[in-house]
């Protein structure tokens, strides 16, 4: 159980965390420390500004990632009000990873860039895309990153007649490893035979040691195809919700734009920032009215650049040489 819920990975985090910052824990307790460490591990707020190579440590840190990507940003990919379901914002894979850094700095630059390219296939890298389209092309690129790339290695030897499941032939003396070739016509633009690239999903799954999505899920996905490119199977992963549901990070995509909790908490924030504005304004207002109305001079700001501040004092030190000869 412990191996499975990486929990030695959140011991050794913990830790770390409190010997880098053992003056501040040292003044309200251990005890409490890691009570709210674990309590954030739960919520799935621990992955909040911390580095990529922690993020995607462990299968709930990445889902936990996902779904605070969706939760903060879910009303950037929306334009026209609160329900509105028709206007969408677009923006660019760069915008996107703008939007990723802001939660991890670090975040590298070619996930973002592969999970744009599951959704324009061949077009521009500087596309606009929706947020719906990006957040679950991001979804699969991200939580399953080294399945995919095992996928990909197969797709490539499928493509160039090798199979990577092996049939030994036993009647031969020498033990040698034969190899079933795909037709002859198989092409790049064709992609490969869906049945047999099941057949090499289906033995990866079984004895891979990282995330891999549900075998069934992904059977039924590929029963109605004959063949399929790679980017094709990753777009059908990307839009299949019973994989999505699988995972449990993110709403289903009708329910993309919802999420009560954060929107009542974001009303309650609006109605006290608009009680204070109007607060002040009514009590400010009846002594403002019986004040003659005059310009205030604009004052500068103080913070001026390194050269141009240097530039001000030496002039300001003119100036007090010319006053002092003037009063000699």
């Amino acid at each position: 159980f412990a191996a499975q819920r990486h929990v030695l990975t959140y011991m050794e985090d913990a830790v770390s965390q409190l010997l880098e910052n053992r003056e501040d824990i040292s003044q309200y307790g251990i005890a409490r420390f890691f009570t709210e460490y674990f309590n954030s591990v739960r919520q799935g707020t621990h992955i909040l500004f911390r580095e990529f190579s922690f993020v995607q440590a462990t299968p709930h840190n990445r889902a936990s990632f996902l779904r605070t990507f969706w939760r903060c940003f879910r009303t950037v990919g929306k334009n026209g009000g609160k329900y509105s379901s028709i206007c969408y914002y677009l923006l660019t894979a760069q915008e996107y990873h703008c939007l990723l850094q802001l939660l991890c700095p670090d975040f590298p630059v070619e996930l973002t860039q592969k999970a744009a390219r599951i959704v324009l296939m061949d077009d521009a890298m500087d596309c606009l895309m929706s947020f719906s389209d990006f957040l679950f092309a991001f979804q699969i690129q991200f939580y399953y990153s080294e399945f995919l790339e095992r996928v990909a290695a197969i797709y490539q030897d499928l493509l160039a007649g090798k199979n990577p499941n092996t049939v030994i032939v036993p009647t031969s003396s020498s033990g040698q490893h034969r190899q079933r070739q795909p037709p002859n016509d198989c092409s790049p633009l064709d992609g490969v035979e869906a049945s047999l690239f099941y057949q090499c999903l289906e033995s990866l799954c079984d004895r891979s040691k990282y995330s891999c999505p549900p075998s069934a899920l992904v059977k039924e996905m590929l029963s109605s195809a004959q063949r399929l490119t790679f980017y094709g199977f990753l777009m059908a992963l990307a839009k299949d919700q019973g994989i999505n549901r699988a995972l449990g990070a993110l709403p289903d995509k009708g329910d993309l734009f919802l999420d009560p909790a954060m929107d009542q908490e974001l009303e309650k924030l609006v109605a006290q920032v608009s009680g204070l504005s109007i607060s002040g304004a009514t009590s400010s207002s009846g002594d403002a009215a019986n004040l003659p109305v005059r310009n205030s001079p604009r004052i500068n700001s103080p913070w001026k650049p390194l050269h141009h501040r240097r530039k001000m004092d030496a002039e300001s030190e003119g100036s007090n040489e010319e006053t002092d000869s003037s009063e000699n």
